[in-house]
């Protein structure tokens, strides 16, 4: 079971005084300003040692173009889709790779142009006075910068350094492979021409000068061969979004070092999407004028020879006679059937063909139009040419999207056209079937009276019903194909710059220096205070009064500040100083308690402390000093016999002292030695006894201790520390008054648990604390001092030798407490 002072123990130690660490912070301001100011010059180095990031932008439009020729007659019909799905198609696809690889091989952006600044490499293009063209398929130095000097405006010298390496990386551009070169010399260096073919094992260009570059002799400037798919995926950043007020409007915006290269960069990937999107809209009529090319090629013999056959058999006959009124008629009517004919069954033929290539087939990219067979359902017309975007926009993500859940959308919307078709097809060719068998019908009739004409007119008529046949449909493609090339010339993108990216000045989104600042304030005060706070946390020392009332019910009977003379006698080279009216008030408070003692005669007062080093030698002169000031007869005596100090500052030896007195050797008066404070003798230890405490304990010491009553009003005991020997303990029936010696930062906190347990046996009486070696810091928690009994306070209005005006910092800070 915890008793009451291992509780009161534990509850300081779990208390924090937030008013005591605030003033500690304010001790420390100079770790702050240092710390700040540490933190502020890295954050201006890293400012300046930052490039500069610019922004630009540029908008686009998405829109319904129709072309003046898409009417409700026209056979050729293309649909991109709606605005919505239009824009999202374009976001998605100049984010993806495949396109953004497309723009950055055109622009070469994986050469840079680099020129050397103070603190990195800057990049230069669009300011450097030349540019240069490789030879993809041979190998270039990958990522190491090639120096490139004019020496003149015709000459260059181009130097690479190898440093320490064997071997280097070259990059073939063809097809992105890469391959080692085994370097020979550690730096290269050599002139050449410009417009010269450079042919070496690691690099194989050509540099041009610019025709308006001046005043670029002895300028150095910086290639470097960049990782390709690095590059595009760099740039595959860009910022895409709709407009949230006007979905059809698309905002491009890019970052970079490079404002030059940024707004080259925004208007060639838009400049590429849209011709992308424009031969994509044209794909439908090119599909049906590749198709229609290849039918006329064929036809044009057909016709030939038809034509051929029928000059063959009227070279020599007479034309009127074989056209006469009743067989023209006849004629014309066969070859209206016969073109009747030949449109169902081109129809019926697209549809097959279709209806192959929708089972067989998953590219329908190269699907001729359905007009080039005679076809005019819109439903057909509609879902073709929504099958030949789904399959060219599935196919080009193939190269950029890894996405698979996309390319099942893809799937089954595909899927879902493909069924309607089949539908479509399976109902139109049921109904051509009966057209079909119409004009069989008629064609059979009306050969059945071609049948009575004579044999001549009846050959006659053959052979110009095939002709007339191979003519119209030659015709008829003629005119499809003339009508598909007004199409695709009619035919505009739907993409269309509303502002081009262009440099007009500003620009500058980073580096955010007053973040950097900001950050640098944050990191400049939090550190310190995390110190401060770490020190303050693990701080076991004593450092105020209120540590002490916390740990202990033993009073305090006052407060000791800090030694102000390179010697002990404080008091008595400065008697009007701070520290000599602290010692008075001590004085004061013992007179008190000896009068509610009612103690009568000689006073005995022993001083003790936990360990060596707390002052306890330092408090005992100064005590007996005021003692003797107010001429009192008192005596010090050094009981510390295991370590005796009491007599340097008086400048007495030490052969002779209690020690001797205790065995024997010496009497009172031949032990007391006089020194050159009135009313003041000291009795030193004498020397170091090999049993201390057991002559302590002895009836010599008490008989010592009677003898000195006789003769002096005060008896002052300097005694061991009572934290590790008992010496102390063996003293303290023989006092008055016991004065308990702990001292600022530098008594511990559990030494205090040692006298509280010893008080509480009774070991030790008529104990009070003495607060020594305290400073008004605040630092140790506390801004303020404390004076006991009835003099003046160890910090209050008391008298002094010397007034110290404050300099400096601390004439601000004294202000500022004011």
């Amino acid at each position: 079971m915890l008793d009451t002072k291992d509780f009161n123990f534990f509850e300081s130690q779990n208390s924090f005084d937030f008013k005591g660490f605030l003033l500690k912070i304010l001790s420390y301001w100079k770790w702050f300003v240092l710390s700040l100011i540490i933190t502020f010059l890295i954050a201006y180095n890293v400012n300046i040692r930052k490039e500069k990031i610019y922004g630009m932008e540029s908008l686009i439009v998405v829109e319904d173009q129709n072309n003046p020729f898409f009417t409700s007659n026209t056979s050729l019909v293309f649909n991109w889709g709606g605005t919505s799905d239009k824009v999202q198609t374009i976001i998605t696809s100049l984010k993806s790779r495949s396109h953004n690889e497309v723009v950055v091989d055109k622009l070469q952006y994986y050469i840079k142009y680099l020129r050397k600044g103070k603190y990195y490499f800057q990049d230069a293009y669009g300011e450097v006075p030349f540019y240069v063209k490789i030879d993809k398929s041979k190998g270039q130095l990958f990522a190491r910068p090639i120096k490139v000097k004019f020496v003149s405006p015709t000459q260059f010298e181009i130097s690479v350094d190898f440093e320490e390496a064997t071997s280097v990386p070259l990059m073939h551009y063809a097809d992105l492979s890469t391959t080692n070169f085994a370097v020979g010399n550690k730096e290269f260096k050599k002139v050449f021409k410009v417009g010269e073919q450079i042919n070496l094992p690691f690099l194989h260009l050509i540099v041009e000068v610019k025709p308006e570059a001046f005043d670029y002799v002895n300028a150095e400037y910086y290639l470097q061969f960049d990782d390709f798919n690095a590059t595009v995926g760099a740039y595959r950043g860009i910022d895409v979004s709709a407009d949230v007020k006007a979905l059809s409007v698309v905002r491009l915006q890019l970052e970079g070092s490079n404002k030059y290269r940024l707004v080259e960069y925004l208007n060639a990937t838009v400049d590429v999407l849209r011709k992308n999107q424009l031969d994509s809209k044209n794909l439908f009529a090119n599909n049906t004028i590749n198709f229609i090319d290849s039918t006329l090629v064929e036809m044009e013999g057909q016709i030939k020879d038809a034509e051929g056959e029928l000059k063959a058999f009227r070279k020599g006959k007479n034309v009127f006679d074989l056209e006469e009124e009743g067989g023209s008629i006849l004629s014309e009517k066969l070859s209206t059937y016969d073109i009747q004919k030949d449109e169902i069954d081109r129809k019926i033929a697209y549809y097959n063909l279709l209806k192959n290539y929708l089972v067989k087939s998953t590219d329908y990219s190269k699907l001729p139009a359905p007009t080039v067979a005679g076809i005019d359902d819109p439903n057909i017309i509609g879902n073709v040419s929504r099958l030949i975007q789904l399959s060219a926009e599935r196919s080009k993500m193939a190269y950029s999207v890894k996405n698979k859940g996309m390319f099942t959308d893809f799937d089954v919307q595909m899927e879902a056209v493909k069924n309607v078709l089949l539908e479509n097809i399976a109902s139109s060719k049921s109904a051509l079937m009966i057209d079909l068998s119409i004009v069989n019908k008629n064609i059979g009739l009306a050969e059945s009276q071609a049948s009575l004409l004579p044999e001549q007119k009846q050959e006659h008529l053959k052979i110009t019903r095939k002709y007339n046949l191979k003519d119209k449909i030659y015709s008829t493609f003629l005119e499809k194909r003339s009508e598909a090339e007004i199409v695709k010339a009619a035919n505009i993108s739907d993409i269309n710059f509303l502002d081009r990216a262009k440099d007009v000045g500003g620009g500058l989104r980073g580096p955010k220096t007053s973040i950097n600042y900001i950050l640098a304030a944050l990191l400049g005060f939090l550190i310190p205070l995390v110190i401060v706070f770490i020190i303050t946390l693990l701080d076991n020392n004593i450092n105020s009064v209120e540590d002490i009332q916390k740990l202990t019910k033993i009073p305090v009977i006052g407060v000791i500040g800090k030694k102000n003379t390179d010697n002990n006698l404080s008091v008595f080279e400065k008697p009007k100083s701070p520290l000599a009216e602290s010692f008075r008030a001590i004085r004061s408070s013992l007179q008190f308690l000896y009068k509610k003692q009612q103690k009568e005669g000689a006073k005995i007062l022993m001083l003790t402390s936990s360990v060596s080093g707390e002052g306890k030698t330092f408090c005992s002169i100064n005590l007996a000093t005021v003692f003797a000031l107010s001429e009192k007869k008192t005596v010090i005596v050094g009981l510390d016999l295991r370590k005796p100090r009491i007599f340097g500052d008086f400048n007495i030896d030490n052969i002779t002292g209690v020690v001797n007195y205790l065995i024997g050797q010496k009497t009172i008066d031949e032990v007391v030695q006089n020194t050159h404070i009135p009313f003041l003798d000291v009795i030193p230890s004498g020397p170091i006894p090999p049993n201390p405490a057991e002559l302590l304990m002895g009836e010599s010491m008490a008989e010592m201790i009677e003898e000195l009553k006789q003769k002096y009003d005060y008896i002052i005991l300097d005694t061991p520390p009572v934290g590790l020997v008992s010496d102390a303990l063996e003293l303290a029936h023989f006092c008055d008054a016991t004065l308990y010696v702990t001292r600022q930062s530098f008594t511990k906190k559990g030494m205090l648990s040692v006298v509280n347990e010893k008080h509480k046996r009774g070991e030790l009486h008529n104990i009070s604390v003495l607060f020594n070696g305290f400073q008004n810091k605040a630092k140790y928690g506390y801004g303020y001092g404390y004076g006991y009994g009835y003099g003046y306070g160890a910090y209050g209005e008391g008298y002094h030798d010397d007034k110290i005006e404050p300099k400096g910092w601390k004439k601000i800070l004294e202000k500022f407490k004011k």
